[in-house]
């Protein structure tokens, strides 16, 4: 998938990795050429012939929780370019020690274990050119996860926070759904109803869209602005797919 960010500077791609076809977004200041890799989570040589067919040049490795999927290829980046990891936040570092027993059990190759070169808190900075993204720590899905936003082009890189039409899975150690919700209501949906987010797997959709319709987390099961809370659909819930 290719999009062009309302960011003027900014371009963006989507290069699906590992068997789990996690979204790994690409993005590049059009004038520079100087890219980031956000969730570089396999297949290293792809990610590579990426930045070689548009002619980039690497300069940063954001990663926004410690999955093997997300963060699978960070290592061998790290090796081969020299560019520094940043994120997830330090309390997923036990989740980066075991991407290597992690893509054994899942049948993945190439994953690598990885410590990140700077860990990140709420409230952080990222920049790419002059561009700012902004970091929000949203634990649930893991406990050290964030998401990277920027408000200019009102877009989140979100992980595996949020899918359109569904919500992280919470039953890995240190999950926690009660958590998840809190970190959905309270740290993305104030972003704006008309922020497209990147999610882990699957398409994108937009805060809005999910505040009127995820089974999940709509305002209505929620009570998220005032509106008054229904009950879930069990069935409705049970149906949707959640991600690893």
């Amino acid at each position: 998938m290719s999009q062009s960010l309302p960011e003027p500077k900014m371009q963006l791609r989507i290069i699906p990795v590992t068997p789990l076809q996690q979204n790994c977004s690409l993005i590049w200041d059009t004038a520079t050429k100087h890219a980031a890799f956000v969730d570089p989570g396999g297949d290293v040589d792809t990610l590579q012939g990426a930045l070689k067919h548009f002619g980039l040049t690497l300069k940063r490795i954001w990663l926004t929780h410690g999955h093997l999927d997300h963060a699978g290829a960070a290592a061998a980046l790290r090796e081969r370019t020299g560019v520094a990891v940043e994120g997830p936040h330090r309390d997923d570092q036990f989740w980066l020690d075991q991407i290597e027993e992690s893509s054994r059990r899942y049948g993945i190759v190439g994953g690598r274990d990885v410590t990140p070169d700077r860990y990140l808190e709420d409230g952080d900075t990222l920049a790419l050119e002059g561009v700012t993204f902004d970091v929000s720590h949203t634990p649930g899905h893991t406990p050290g996860h964030v998401v990277i936003h920027n408000k200019r082009a009102k877009i989140a890189f979100v992980g595996d926070v949020l899918f359109a039409g569904s919500i992280g899975r919470t039953d890995f150690p240190r999950g926690n759904h009660e958590q998840l919700i809190r970190s959905i209501t309270d740290k993305l949906w104030p972003l704006g109803d008309d922020v497209t987010f990147i999610p882990g797997h699957g398409p994108m959709s937009t805060f809005g869209n999910e505040r009127r319709t995820n089974p999940f987390v709509a305002d209505r099961l929620t009570g998220y602005g005032g509106v008054a809370k229904e009950a879930a659909d069990e069935g409705e819930q049970r149906t949707t797919k959640r991600y690893t």
